[in-house]
């Protein structure tokens, strides 16, 4: 099997879905190759570019090679200023590529003028026209030569982002009128939301053999030899090119949990969604991550799930894994304890992700987030004093907010600004399958038959146009804020701020 991670995402660590399902499939005696077509697909535009003219894209294309070394060094991520500059030269010389495609490229996003991800009818036509496709003249002279080497039975594309469903499509259309006996399955979190979605009639039937919602390591195996034994397989990087990421070192992506084992927040798509709770045993975690870290030798364990259970926690902190380690957790009681936090740090714990959301509590409380402000306020203490960054997630403009709530979310931050080593802010949308859509007047979003989130008239007249100006003009304008957001790692964000701290 060919299994393919496609273009266009963040190029800084391997990606982990088609690494998971690689374990299991060889884990079951089944070949499978690993492609991660976004990168070699990102550093072929990169290698021939269609520069403009001026004095910044001129000197982008001239100092390419040495910026893109210099992302791979720790020396870069010492001096902000340096990296900044050259994580903007290297995203110059795409953008000016995908200006003359009409795309708005970059090295975090991918949006087609022309095509919208969120129409099945743009997609069918991407399938169709896939020559037209900035990537086009990469995977048509690649995807051919890697099929005639491993003469596949079957072909995976693992489709997580929006910004991948342009150029995935491309690809199958390719491939079906190249290969058309090869089928294609699709998977990932992008198609389970559309699968998930009970208004979803797939549109794509006669262009996608197989479309899998959830973790498809039992589908797939069956589709390949119908005889799928349960029991857990370590991920297999094999194949990747794991010193190639632009990171200082290799991020090692995994996932010990799907889904949320808190799983109440009303705004939350994974809830909506209706996506279970499945947990690897924390003594199976760190068993793999044992066995990964031999094999890879990464520099900075990256967790994916959704929040760190508090039970991996105490494992990671009774028996560190020997790097340096981030990932998304849940502000718990755990948290409230600066024992327990001088011992994560120890174990590795570089940074966590929170999703405060709000730091009013009456909005907390309506979002059922299960939390209290005096707990998170002694959580973000203690995480300092232990050393251990914070990177706050910021949900604004839910049913429940209005500018006066908003206004104590500032407060708060500002209040803590010292606590809080880099901020995430986002607008709300509502997912189609939450709690809260029924209960409010809802309108056509940004259209388009794919799309998982409906807009709605606010309850309290906070609309979209306000939040924004609100952002905008006030909270980003707050001189504490600012710094925090001047912290920020331009385009890469999150995925490289472990690196700062």
């Amino acid at each position: 099997m060919l299994l393919i991670h496609p273009p266009a995402a963040k190029g800084c660590e391997p990606p982990a879905g088609i690494a998971r399902l690689a374990g299991t499939l060889r884990g079951h005696g089944l070949n499978c190759t690993l492609l991660d077509a976004n990168l070699e697909g990102q550093m072929f535009l990169l290698n021939t570019p269609n520069l403009g003219t001026d004095t910044w894209s001129l000197r982008a294309g001239r100092n390419l090679s040495d910026n893109l070394a210099a992302l791979r060094t720790r020396e870069l991520y010492q001096n902000p200023s340096r990296y900044r500059r050259a994580v903007a030269d290297v995203n110059r010389v795409l953008e000016q590529t995908g200006r003359k495609h009409q795309l708005s490229l970059s090295l975090a996003n991918y949006q087609d003028k022309k095509l919208s991800p969120l129409s099945s009818a743009d997609l069918l036509r991407a399938a169709e026209d896939y020559d037209a496709n900035i990537f086009s003249p990469y995977f048509t002279n690649r995807l051919p030569g890697l099929i005639e080497e491993t003469r596949p039975t079957l072909i995976g594309i693992s489709l997580n982002y929006l910004s991948q469903a342009p150029t995935t499509f491309a690809m199958v259309g390719f491939l079906k009128k190249h290969y058309p006996e090869l089928p294609v399955v699709l998977g990932g979190g992008l198609v389970t939301s559309w699968l998930r979605n009970p208004d979803f009639h797939n549109p794509f039937a006669g262009l996608i053999d197989h479309c899998i919602a959830g973790p498809g390591e039992e589908p797939l195996v069956k589709l390949l030899s119908g005889d799928f034994s349960p029991g857990h397989h370590t991920p297999s990087y094999l194949d990747l090119p794991l010193s190639d990421y632009l990171a200082p070192g290799l991020i090692l992506p995994y996932a010990a949990s799907s889904g949320c084992y808190w799983n109440n927040c009303l705004f939350c798509p994974e809830k909506a969604e209706g996506n279970p709770y499945i947990q690897i045993p924390p003594a199976t975690v760190l068993a793999d991550i044992a066995s990964l870290k031999t094999a890879t030798c990464p520099s900075l364990l990256h967790f994916l799930d959704n929040a760190v259970s508090p039970a991996l926690m105490q494992a990671l902190a009774a028996e560190p894994p020997g790097m340096d380690w981030y990932g998304f957790a849940r502000i718990s009681p755990q948290l409230g304890d600066l024992d327990f936090c001088h011992a994560l740090r120890q174990s590795g714990c570089r940074m966590l992700k929170l999703g405060l959301e709000s730091g009013d509590q009456t909005v907390l409380d309506a979002m059922n987030k299960g939390q209290d402000l005096a707990l998170i306020e002694k959580a973000l203490n203690n995480l300092a004093a232990a050393g251990i960054a914070t990177y706050i997630y910021l949900l604004f403009g839910t049913p429940s907010e209005s500018l006066a709530e908003a206004r104590r979310t500032l407060d708060f931050v500002a209040r803590h600004h010292e606590s809080i080593t880099f901020l995430n802010l986002a607008v709300f949308n509502m997912p189609l399958g939450s709690p809260e859509a029924s209960s409010v007047v809802r309108n056509e979003f940004y259209g388009g038959d794919l799309s998982l989130y409906t807009d709605f008239e606010h309850p309290r007249g906070w609309s979209r146009k306000e939040i924004r100006r609100f952002l905008d003009q006030e909270f980003k304008r707050n001189p504490a804020v600012a710094r925090i957001l001047h912290r920020d790692p331009v385009l890469f964000t999150s995925n490289h701020a472990a690196f700062f701290c």
